[in-house]
Order: C-alpha cells, then structure tokens, then sequence
C-alpha cells in the first residue's frame, strides 16, 4: 500500500479563530424553537453538542431532527421530549427505533443517492447543521473524518454550521474536505471517536458469507453494506485476488485484507488503486489506519451511491441484506409489517449499479428464519404493511443459509421453486402448498411437497475433457427442471429411445421430476453442466435410487449426444458409485436394451462385480461395489 504522509496541522488554530470558538452548551444556544436541524453520520456523530441540545428540551419547541443513522446515545429520542424534538430519520439506528415506532419520530423512505438532492434543492431546507470535524490542517481545511456521506451536502446548504472539531478525529483523504471558514461555530473537543464492533457471527450467518463469497470473481470490486452478512462476506475472501472496494461503510474486516494484497484495487475501471467509501463505522484500530492513509478515497453519497458510476466499474458485485422475501421476489429491507425497522439506504443504488455493471452481480441475503427459527423469512406474500424496496424486476440473486437462488430473468414458477429451496427445510411444505394455492407452480407439483432440497456442496466436482473442456458436477436443483426438458428435447430419436425404452415424443414429466425432486439421502441426482450466458446449460444427468430391503440402488444416466464417446457416461457411473459407497449402498441395478451396446460398454468398464440376466430383450445388470 501507499506509504502514510502524515499532514500537518495548524498547531494554532484555536488561537487564530478564537472569535468562532464556543463551548457546546453556548454553541446550541443559537438554535431557536421551529428550527429544522441536521445531525451528523454514524460514528462522526457530534454526541457534546446532542448532549448540549437535549439539556435545553424546556426552552426550545417542534425542533425537527434530520439525520441518517447515527450512534452513541440519543437523549432526545424521548417519549416525555416529543413535543420539543421530532425525529426525522433516513435510516433507523437502533438509538431512534423504539421513538419511531412509537408514531412519536418520523421515518423519511428515500434512495440514499437522492437525499443529497433534498438538501440542494432546498426542498429540505436546513437551518442548522451539527457536524464532528477534524482540526484544520496549515491551511486551514478541515476533514469529515468518518463520516463525509451526507454530512458535506448538509453542512454545504444548512444556513449555521456549528463543528465539533474533535482532536482525535482521522484525517480522510478524498472529497472530504470543508474550509474552516465554511463553518459559523467551532466547539474544540478531545475525546474518542464513537466505536462500533460487529457482532460476532454465527454459524447460519458464517454460511451465508461463505455462498455469497463463492459468487464473486477474483478482480471484483465489491460493495458491502450495512450488517452482519456483508461484514461476514469479507472474512471468506481471504483467497481471492486483485479485489476493489467501492461502497457505503467500512469495518475493521477491510484492514487485514488490504495489508494481505487481496484488495489492491488493481482492476477496478473508476478510482483504480483506491479503496473508495463514504462512511466507516469501527474500532481505533480502523481510525488510525485510515487516518491520513492515500490507499482511502472518502466521498460524498452523491459521488459514490450514483448508480450509473456504479455501472461503470467491470465485475461489480454488491450486497446488501434483506427482512423478507416472498416467492415472486419482492425483497422487504427496511419494515417489520407496519413498524418501520431500518431503511432503504444504498440497496437499490447499489442493486442496480451492480446489475448494469459488466460481470456484475446484485446479492441480497438473508437469514432463512427470524424468531429462533419460530418463523420464515421466505414468504409467500409479504407481511401486511411491509414495502417493496427491491422489486421482483429487479432481483438477481437471493441468497441464505441453504444456498443461492438466480432470479433474474425467471419465471413465477422458476423463482417460486428457487426461492423455496433456499427457504429453512421446516417451511418448505408449507411454502410450496401456498404457491400452489396462490397458482404460482402449476397443481401437479403437489406431490414433490418435501422434496424441494437442495443437495450437499461436498457433491460437487469436475471431469477436464482431452480438449481441455472442463465438465462441472453438482447435484441436482429443484429449478433445473426446466433444463432438464431443454435436454430431453435435444436428444436424439435413438438416445431417448435407448434411455426411456420407448419412442417418446414429450418429456416425461413424471420421470423428471423423479430425477429433480429427490430427498438427497435415499437418492441422488448429479448433472453435469457447462458455463452459458444464462448460467449453465446440463448435458448430463445420472442418478441412483436406493432400495433399503436390498440395499442397492437403481442406477441411471444419460448424456447429450454431442457429448457421447467422451468418457463423460464413464465418468459419472464411477462418480455416482464413489456417492454410493460413501452411503454404505453395496451396489446398483440397471436395465438396458440389447442393442445399447455404448451403455453395455460403461457398465463392464465399471471396475464392478457384474451379473447380468436377459428377459424380452433388455438386459438386467447387478453391479457388485468391490
């Protein structure tokens, strides 16, 4: 990284601009009942002047309060104070939650690209910001600090700016920079920057960062909003390479992986080299790494929430989380029904940016239960009360604890089934009985209720063709249906005659599902696939399924015919016999028609104990698993 260039400060600033300088009791006596007061972001929040401002609740009337989230105590966030201070909230912390909710605070829904906008345009006119700044530097500019976001637009327009300049406030590089003159009051201070610790993850939220790290290319510049999973996301890269970061907030996680060389920034096509952001929430270890740090660039909300710059930069991947989701894709992020919970903050700046980019993939996630478990968060209908934040025409990947769905583009159907698979397993039933009431999935799905699963990852592999054409396996998904029939009705006459002994002219709905709809224990279903534009194409499917009197398992498989004379039918018996044995199975079961002397071939090169036995012109074979 960039070797640090410490600034100098003007070590006598107090002296030269002694007419501004006032305490904070004095400083908050400017403001006069019906004003409209901004507050500063996150960790930067100015917590004297706040304490200052409460203390006068008595002498002051319909105060309203503008802010986006902050932090540390919030004593004018009061039930008895309500008459004096209103809440007016762009994000809800948890310091404002309970205030808001109780109808006695006020929660503004709005894109945090735009709300810039509201502050220039004067159709929120502010009268007076508070705001926490570093001390000038030699001439005379001081820094956000932490938080530039919307703080700047807001200092830049409020007609009073009353600063709490804070010592130990870190230096930002970027567009952070005010002049001292741009403020009217100036409160000297000296105490510790707000800190902020992620709560420790736990398992579900661990899996969670684990899938969604999966999804993102070596050379992606990544966008990590606000909460655990994001923040998970980033203790599962440690692997990657040549990594950007363009996004919302920092944490502590950022750290480790630039000193490591995971992210450099190398790649990124806007601010390349740069770790950009407008916020960071943390602890001192975060504060003094980026104090006066080249490698950081922190930047107003206008600047970094934009969505079309977003779109600019190649492989952009962002992350953002979720309350609830229902079955057709309409993503809830920012209520609990009618109690507003959070906001909409950068998701769908971010959410379509990402989904504009080249290579570039819009995440949300989410834990698939609230409540201990007691209560899905995959839905199929939103709870009375909650907002759409992100659209079903919007949503791209959703992803949980049991795995990833890729809604873009999809069907009702499609996604219904995607989404159900990545419900928690004690919901799936009951998810599936409603779509089919809701006619989300057609009727006849009734009898896979159950078997929506989503097999294990450790059944994953790879088979490297002579050409260098890479094969990948995986097990079977519930919305690979739709490619299965794609299959079916690209094979040719003699090879659907060979594997379904009969001339069919439909794909055998029943059959596939059989293939699909599978428990994962008792059966298994694999399909090889190659990458598309449209995420893969399958050009084969085998599977076994297990008869627990005999302890053996019906075995079957199929390949495209443009695929045939590859070794990939060998392939995949060997795999699934390597499944099988794992699972205790002692061996297969197949039939097959006298003249498929290719499939006779696969199995007598088995490394198998085989017996066989003809009836009618179709051979029985028992595979012995030596």
């Amino acid at each position: 990284m960039n070797e640090k260039i410490k600034t100098k400060l003007d070590p006598d600033w107090q002296e030269k601009f002694s007419d501004m300088i006032a305490t904070a009791d004095e400083a908050v006596a400017n403001i006069t009942p019906g004003e409209r007061v901004f507050i500063g972001t996150g960790c930067a929040t100015p917590i004297q002047l706040i304490s200052s401002l409460a203390k006068r609740a008595n002498e002051l009337a319909d105060i309203e309060l503008i802010h986006l989230l902050t932090q540390g105590d919030a004593p004018y966030a009061e039930r008895e104070l309500a008459q004096h201070f209103k809440v007016n909230s762009f994000f809800i912390a948890a310091n404002v939650r309970d205030i808001i909710q109780q109808g006695l605070g006020d929660y503004t829904p709005i894109f945090l690209s735009d709300i810039p906008k509201l502050f220039n345009s004067g159709q929120l006119p502010l009268d007076v910001a508070l705001i926490e700044v570093s001390p000038p530097d030699m001439r005379g500019y001081c820094s956000l600090g932490v938080s530039v976001d919307i703080v700047k637009s807001a200092a830049e327009n409020a007609s009073v700016v009353i600063a709490q300049v804070n010592s130990k406030m870190p230096r930002t590089q970027g567009d952070s920079f005010m002049h001292i003159y741009d403020f009217d009051i100036l409160v000297p201070v000296d105490i510790d920057i707000l800190e902020f610790e992620m709560p420790e993850s736990s398992e579900e939220i661990s899996k969670i960062g684990e899938y969604i790290a999966a999804l993102i290319d070596d050379g992606s510049t990544i966008e990590a909003g606000i909460g655990r999973i994001p923040q998970a996301v980033l203790s599962h890269l440690h692997k990657k390479k040549d990594l950007g970061i363009h996004t919302e907030m920092l944490s502590d996680s950022i750290v480790d992986l630039i000193e490591s060389g995971v992210i450099n920034g190398k790649q990124k096509s806007i601010d390349r080299d740069k770790v950009v952001a407008s916020f960071c929430m943390g602890t001192k270890k975060l504060y003094d790494y980026i104090d006066d740090n080249p490698v950081f660039s922190f930047n107003p909300t206008e600047y970094v929430n934009d969505p079309f710059l977003i779109s600019q930069q190649h492989k952009m991947v962002a992350i953002n989380v979720a309350l609830e989701v229902d079955l057709t894709g309409q993503v809830c992020s920012d209520s609990l029904g009618t109690h507003f919970y959070s906001g909409i903050g950068g998701q769908v700046d971010f959410n379509r940016g990402a989904s504009r980019s080249q290579k570039g993939k819009a995440i949300i996630a989410l834990p698939s239960t609230a409540k201990a478990g007691k209560i899905s968060r995959i839905v199929p209908y939103l709870s009375q009360g909650a907002g759409v934040v992100t659209t079903r025409g919007d949503v791209h990947y959703v992803v949980t604890e049991y795995g990833v769905a890729y809604l873009h583009g999809k069907s009702v159907q499609e996604r219904t089934l995607a989404l159900i698979s990545i419900a928690h397993p004690d919901f799936r039933a009951e998810l599936l009985r409603a779509a089919i009431e809701a006619k989300y999935v057609r009727s006849e799905l009734a009898d896979i209720e159950g078997k929506i699963l989503v097999g294990p990852q450790e059944l994953r592999t790879a088979y490297l063709l002579s050409d260098g054409t890479q094969i990948n396996f995986r097990p079977v998904h519930p919305t690979d249906e739709a490619e299965m029939k794609d299959l079916f009705y690209d094979m040719s006459e003699d090879s659907i005659y060979y594997r379904f002994m009969g001339r069919l002219k439909r794909a055998p709905l029943k059959q596939i599902h059989d293939f699909v709809y599978i428990d994962h224990r008792n059966e298994v279903s694999i399909v090889g696939t190659l990458p598309a534009v449209h995420g893969e194409d399958i050009i084969a499917v085998g599977g076994y399924y297990l008869d627990p009197l005999t302890n053996r398992a019906e075995v079957a498989f199929i390949v495209h015919d443009k695929w045939h004379n590859k070794g990939i039918g060998s392939f995949l018996l060997r795999y699934l016999i390597q499944i099988a044995r794992r699972n205790g199975i002692a061996g297969f079961t197949a039939e097959v028609l006298q003249e498929n002397k290719a499939m006779q071939a696969v199995f007598h090169k088995s490394g198998c104990m085989i017996k066989t036995t003809m009836d009618g012109g179709i051979y029985s074979f028992e595979l012995d698993f030596v």
